[in-house]
């Protein structure tokens, strides 16, 4: 039952665990979320700021006798930088933050292991238990595997640029964590492809989310998921019930400012009796489904592209400051 007089951020908060798609520390503080998720986008963003240069600095001072290879050093500082921001933001949140690894990684297990498992020692060595950490993990075969022996391991994962049930799918059988499938993106592809404009109901993208819900809830899956990349409000309130949001600082102003009256739209007890075909997968399976889904294919191509190349902005910003 929703409270009366809440505002609509309120309201969503009593159906769906909200989180703050964000690095700027003010704007958490601001919004109160349950988690925070930050990606390379996100850090490079913030360290235009000037009040986010100190951690900039503080990372390159501690490398800064470091002997290895310049390349090596370079590496070992930006993992500090995502660490920085990655303590500060738990300092403000109740729950989890995501940390991801480099997208340059996404189509390599055992790298993709390797850096999760640095990222998790660096952080228990500031005192943080795995528990509060997710890390995140671009959707592809690769990085499912990688999830999968992670997850054996305690350590857990947010499986990231998901387009399509075939990714959510295998990241269930791997049994990761968590799941960020990408609502505003798909409608992005949608709407180039077809010039229509579309309301929250007939959105792709939350039709996609609500497929991968009731597919969870109907076999089972402990996986959570977690809907991404918004791009208006009517997209978040048409998810409402969803395991958890990831919402941007704007949406969560207007959510703030709206009073608009939010329903439950998932359901896991109406899932439970969908009438649903399991899906069988293993590799080869996999990535034909993913083959034939054109927007799902273009979509996690480009948004690793999108990832790797903020690594490289990032690593600019450094190499340009030692």
């Amino acid at each position: 039952m929703i409270t009366v007089g809440l505002n609509s951020l309120e309201q969503l908060k009593q159906l769906t665990k909200v989180v703050a798609d964000t690095g700027d520390f003010g704007l958490i503080k601001q919004y109160e979320p349950l988690d925070a998720t930050t990606n390379p986008s996100l850090i490079f963003k913030a360290l235009q700021k000037e009040e986010y240069a100190a951690l900039l600095d503080q990372a390159i001072q501690e490398f800064q006798d470091h002997s290895g290879a310049s390349s090596e050093r370079l590496g070992l500082i930006i993992d500090r930088v995502l660490i920085l921001f990655g303590l500060e933001i738990l300092k403000l949140i109740p729950g989890r933050v995501s940390t991801e690894v480099d997208a340059r990684l996404s189509f390599n297990t055992q790298p993709t292991i390797e850096r999760a498992r640095k990222l998790i020692s660096d952080y228990a060595a500031e005192g943080i238990d795995k528990k509060r950490i997710l890390i995140k993990i671009a959707s592809t075969w690769e990085g499912i595997k990688a999830a999968e022996i992670l997850q054996k391991e305690g350590i857990n994962c947010n499986m990231t640029l998901l387009f399509s049930l075939p990714q959510a799918v295998g990241c269930a059988e791997a049994g990761a964590k968590l799941v960020s499938p990408f609502v505003g993106r798909i409608m992005d592809w949608y709407k180039a492809k077809t010039g229509e404009n579309y309301t929250g109901e007939n959105d792709p993208g939350v039709l996609s989310v609500k497929e991968i819900f009731n597919y969870y809830k109907k076999f089972g899956y402990q996986t959570e998921i977690m809907g991404a990349s918004f791009r208006n409000i009517d997209q978040i309130l048409e998810l409402a019930g969803c395991d958890l949001l990831t919402i941007s600082p704007d949406l969560l102003g207007e959510l703030q400012e709206s009073q608009t009256t939010v329903t439950r739209k998932l359901d896991a007890d109406i899932a439970g009796d969908a009438a649903i075909e399991k899906l069988e997968l293993n590799e080869s399976t996999f990535r034909f489904l993913l083959n034939e889904n054109a927007m799902a294919t273009e979509k996690l191509a480009e948004g690793i592209r999108l990832f790797a190349a903020d690594i490289v902005k990032l690593e600019s910003v450094i190499a340009s400051k030692l």
